[in-house]
């Protein structure tokens, strides 16, 4: 796990499960920082969101879709054995992986423990985000005095030019998941926390966004 306290937010329809997930993770409070997800993605971005997959029984899915294709945040389904179909649609959008509803505390922090170790796609061994099933290849140069990779640096040049998480892993043939572990660790690099950030960064070290164009 990287140096710094892992910010957690707990997304649910159903209160109990927001206190009691997040009362575990309260005590961790080296290792956990538990706070609400923000109303506006120009605000810091959680590290996890731990997403209740009850959400997706009576809603669109539109919020766990902005979250999967708009911010860096690893999104970990909290899968309920009893609607195995609602943990079928969290995949399906996108979801970095998954935990129990019935998960305890030590499972719970191996959980956020996984999703915080910076691996991308391509590094040794597997990707050891719990439940995770889903990772591609990584392979111009933006940002080489910080360290960032020929990936990174195409990554945030498209994400100042205004695409989508989505966009973004259609135009690089990567899957979603590998895209938002780019952009993790070129935030890092770079020193920003939230997308709107990312992108006056790229602009002041040069490139176009699509309204200069």
């Amino acid at each position: 796990m990287p140096a710094g306290i892992a910010k957690v937010a707990v997304l649910s329809p159903h209160p109990v499960v927001v206190e009691g997930f997040s009362a575990m993770l309260s005590r961790h409070h080296d290792r956990v920082e538990v706070i609400d997800l923000p109303t506006s993605f120009d605000d810091l971005e959680p590290d996890v969101v731990l997403y209740d997959v009850a959400a997706l029984a009576d809603g669109d899915g539109v919020d766990l879709d902005e979250l999967v294709k708009a911010t860096a945040s690893v999104v970990l389904a909290v899968a309920r054995d009893l609607r195995p179909d609602l943990l079928g649609r969290a995949l399906s959008r996108g979801v970095d992986g998954f935990i129990p509803l019935g998960a305890g505390e030590e499972e719970l922090m191996a959980g956020i423990d996984s999703a915080m170790t910076g691996w991308q796609a391509g590094d040794p061994g597997p990707d050891p985000v719990v439940g995770s099933s889903t990772s591609e290849q990584r392979s111009h140069r933006l940002g080489a005095d910080v360290g960032l990779s020929v990936r990174e640096a195409r990554v945030l040049s498209l994400i100042a030019q205004g695409r989508s998480n989505d966009e973004i892993a259609a135009e690089e043939f990567l899957s979603v998941n590998t895209v938002k572990s780019y952009i993790r660790t070129a935030y890092r690099k770079i020193g920003v926390h939230t997308r709107s950030q990312a992108v006056v960064w790229a602009v002041q070290h040069g490139v176009e966004t699509d309204a200069e164009r």
